[in-house]
C-alpha cells in the first residue's frame, strides 16, 4: 500500500504557520463563484414569509442586502483573505417548502477567487432570515451553506454534482 500523500494546506507555510498566500504575480481574470444555504423554519413562518405578514417587514428583501453587504466585507471577518473587488453580487431567495433557499453568485476581475465571498453572501442572507424569524419560531435553522461552483482562474471551472451554475 503507497504511502499517503500529504495535503499542503496553501494558508500554511513550511513551518505550519498560517499565512496569506502572495498571489501579486497573477495576473487577474474574471472569476465566479455560487453558493447556497438554506434556512429551515416551521410551515407557519414559511406561510407568513409567502403572505409577507412576518412582525419585522419585508424578510426577503433585509437578507438580500445583508448578503450583498457581507460580500464586501470578506477580508474584514476572515484573517487571510485577500482585499478584492467584488464586481457584482446577486442574491436570490426563494420561499420553498420548509424554508427559504438562497443562491449568491459573486463576480470579479482580480487574481484570486470569490468563493468565500459568494459563501459569506449566501450565509449572512440566511442569518438574517433568521434574525427576523426567531421570535416566532425558535426552531428556525441555517443549514447546508455550500459552494456550488466557481469559474476563472489557474484551476479553471468546477461545479458541485447536483448544480447547473
Amino acid at each position: 500500500m503507497a504511502a499517503p500523500v500529504p495535503v499542503r494546506l496553501t494558508h500554511l507555510d513550511d513551518a505550519g504557520a498560517a499565512r496569506m498566500v502572495d498571489v501579486s504575480a497573477k495576473t487577474p481574470t474574471v472569476r465566479t463563484a455560487g453558493a447556497q444555504a438554506l434556512v429551515t423554519c416551521s410551515p407557519q413562518v414559511v406561510t407568513a414569509l409567502r403572505e409577507g405578514t412576518i412582525p419585522k417587514g419585508d424578510v426577503l428583501a433585509v437578507a438580500r442586502i445583508a448578503g450583498i453587504a457581507a460580500a464586501k466585507r470578506v477580508p474584514e471577518l476572515l484573517p487571510l483573505a485577500h482585499v478584492i473587488g467584488v464586481h457584482g453580487c446577486r442574491v436570490d431567495l426563494e420561499v420553498v417548502e420548509g424554508g427559504v433557499r438562497i443562491e449568491a453568485t459573486v463576480r470579479t476581475v482580480d487574481r484570486t477567487g470569490v468563493e468565500m465571498e459568494a459563501l459569506t453572501a449566501a450565509t449572512v442572507a440566511g442569518l438574517a432570515v433568521v434574525d427576523m424569524v426567531k421570535g416566532v419560531d425558535r426552531d428556525v435553522a441555517l443549514a447546508h451553506a455550500q459552494v456550488t461552483a466557481k469559474s476563472g482562474g489557474r484551476s479553471g471551472d468546477w461545479v458541485r454534482g447536483g448544480h447547473d451554475h
